[in-house]
């Protein structure tokens, strides 16, 4: 062998070890850079309901930690589909994010037309927690625990109606559930969001509603409205009074909402991996889980994985809900 055949082994065999360093300092780079300016959290209801509170609770966390600005845009309407789609077409650069939630389960079954699919055209970033299904009445409803509540409605079949933000949404599946588990005949009456069905709970024009805990826990403490049992394992730190399901006598029934962040695909897995770090170490700190505990949301965590085979789950459990239901949504 020549020198120089000899020396040209030499310089191909140091070119291929430094390939690992210069792959590995690449995506250092990406994640330490990262973000290149103001990134947009795009939240797919209006401003004061509990997905916005949480998105803004977790932005300004991660602004602070990136030292950036992380800003809330809300989109609302269209059962979540403009919110979601306008973030899958958005460049994958982790620029702008998308406060992800049940919806994300539920639209693939109800609407056999959706130009997406939430687990092909969306990265899970982080799993930021669950909140639980409160079964609530008004105050005027002549029934305060769950097993007088089914009574009353066995008495009055197809009279006590059950309100939802819309057909198809996550609570209205949970009393469309509650129905095929119990047998029970209740009207279920739509409205075009949740806050004028709340208010209308809390004046009487509607008997009860299946809400998630993070929109309703303050109007329960504040006692406008009356919680008779909460989905889930365990109660909710803030309302310790109220039964779990299970507890009033109900047992599998069950109907989780969740929070968490996602990114359109192909989104460079150091700023996927440097997001979720991130907010697993905001999901530790004690005020934040305060925060969260206060309107009804447990903090989750996780690596992008676990958060990804959790919403294969979630996505399996409501189209069996939804198919159980006969219920297709109008698009």
């Amino acid at each position: 062998m020549t020198i120089v055949q000899r020396l040209s082994r030499q310089i191909l065999a140091a070119l291929l070890a430094a390939i690992p360093i210069v792959m590995s300092a690449h995506g250092a780079a990406v994640a330490g850079t990262y973000p290149t300016g103001p990134v947009t959290v795009v939240v797919p209801f209006s401003a004061g309901g509990g997905s916005d509170s949480v998105a803004r609770l977790i932005s300004a966390r991660l602004g602070a930690r990136f030292n950036q600005t992380f800003v809330v845009e809300n989109k609302p309407g269209g059962s979540t589909n403009p919110a979601n789609e306008y973030v899958i077409r958005a460049a994958p650069d982790g620029q702008k994010l998308l406060l992800g939630q049940v919806t994300l389960s539920i639209n693939p079954s109800l609407m056999p037309n959706l130009p997406y699919a939430p687990l092909r055209d969306l990265v899970p970033v982080a799993h930021i927690g669950d909140t639980p299904v409160i079964l609530i009445t008004s105050l005027q409803f002549p029934a305060s625990d769950l097993a007088s509540l089914m009574d009353y409605v066995r008495k009055h079949p197809g009279k006590i109606n059950f309100a939802s933000g819309g057909v198809g949404t996550s609570v209205h599946l949970a009393g469309e559930m509650f129905k095929l588990r119990t047998g029970l005949d209740m009207a279920h009456i739509p409205y075009r969001g949740s806050s004028q069905m709340v208010t209308d709970l809390i004046g009487g024009q509607v008997q009860m509603i299946f809400n998630t805990a993070s929109s309703v826990v303050p109007m329960i403490k504040a006692g406008k409205l009356r919680a008779i049992a909460v989905s889930g394992g365990h109660r909710l730190k803030e309302l310790p009074d109220v039964p779990t399901f299970k507890e009033a006598g109900l047992d599998d029934f069950d109907a989780p909402s969740w929070y968490g962040l996602m990114a359109p695909k192909g989104t460079p897995d150091a700023i996927v991996r440097a997001l979720n770090n991130a907010v697993d170490d905001i999901l530790r700190e004690p005020d934040v889980r305060e925060s969260l505990s206060q309107i009804g949301v447990e903090p989750a965590g996780g690596t992008p994985a676990d958060f990804a085979r959790y919403l294969q789950d979630q996505q399996a459990m409501w189209a069996k809900a939804i198919k159980a239901s006969h219920i297709q949504a109008e698009q």
